[in-house]
């Protein structure tokens, strides 16, 4: 693995249930992917104090951090603000970030006001990321080794920023990494007695994971996803490795159950 990876959520309406956090799963699998391990997906409030409060905690223990909201125009809009207070820094006008918000609001016709010159307001010696979908730019700051990344919470503007400028980035730090994943479908055994073939499973790799998801009834209808996935920093080796221990754990519920267990690997 690169390192570990912290996802801040900033917004109530999280919080309160209105908007699922989409934003959050969708990061957590590209950062996966990358080769950063997920340790936190943290909701916080439209608070400044509360969102610093989560960029400290962050700092504090992942290399890499990555937030979504609280970038617009309105007046509880404050992460830029909160990270500024979380680093110590001055929060500023970038030049370069007002620069582009200017464009965007020129192209429509529109005047600048106080408002949307807050979205161009950062950490001193921030770097501003273009936004090739909506209004506000995403934030980059390096703190010593560690990445902050603060984007949008649009889900459209959000991956279109991460993807165009975040993802080569972090791809770029570290060795490269290979990810490889299978699913083994369980149908007409509990969970709880294919709990034993899971734990014999995570013994055979330190690289690969193996973890259950019901998707059926426990006792009278039960289905189960069991998600066998890994990581290497040699080509073919997570493959081969997340290959082998997804035959063990097809072949050992065959064996164990053959009369109740239909098993199909994916």
């Amino acid at each position: 693995m690169k390192g570990s990876a912290w996802i801040l959520s900033v917004g109530n309406e999280l919080l309160i249930g209105r908007v699922v956090n989409t934003n959050a799963a969708w990061l957590a699998q590209r950062l996966t992917l990358l080769g950063y391990a997920v340790r936190r997906i943290v909701v916080v409030p439209d608070v400044e104090e509360e969102i610093a409060g989560a960029f400290r905690d962050a700092l504090g223990s992942a290399d890499v951090v990555v937030s979504t909201g609280g970038l617009g125009p309105t007046p509880d809009d404050v992460t830029n603000f909160a990270l500024a207070k979380a680093l110590g820094r001055p929060a500023e006008v970038n030049a370069e970030a007002l620069r582009m918000v200017e464009e965007k609001y020129a192209r429509r016709g529109y005047p600048m006001t106080p408002e949307r010159e807050k979205m161009a307001v950062m950490p001193r010696g921030a770097r501003p990321l273009p936004n090739p979908v909506g209004t506000a730019p995403g934030i980059l700051v390096e703190e010593g080794s560690k990445i902050v990344v603060c984007l949008p919470g649009v889900p459209s503007e959000m991956e279109a920023i991460f993807l165009e400028h975040v993802e080569p980035l972090l791809r770029s730090r570290g060795p490269p990494h290979f990810y490889a994943e299978r699913v083994v479908r369980v149908k007409g055994v509990p969970e709880s007695d294919v709990a034993p073939v899971v734990k014999k499973a995570l013994k055979l790799s330190e690289l690969v994971y193996v973890k259950s998801h019901p998707r059926g009834f426990e006792v009278d209808a039960p289905v189960l996803e069991i998600h066998v996935y890994g990581g290497s920093e040699k080509p073919g080796e997570a493959e081969s490795e997340v290959e082998r221990v997804a035959a063990f754990v097809a072949e050992e519920i065959r064996r164990s159950f053959p009369e109740k267990a239909q098993v199909e690997l994916r």
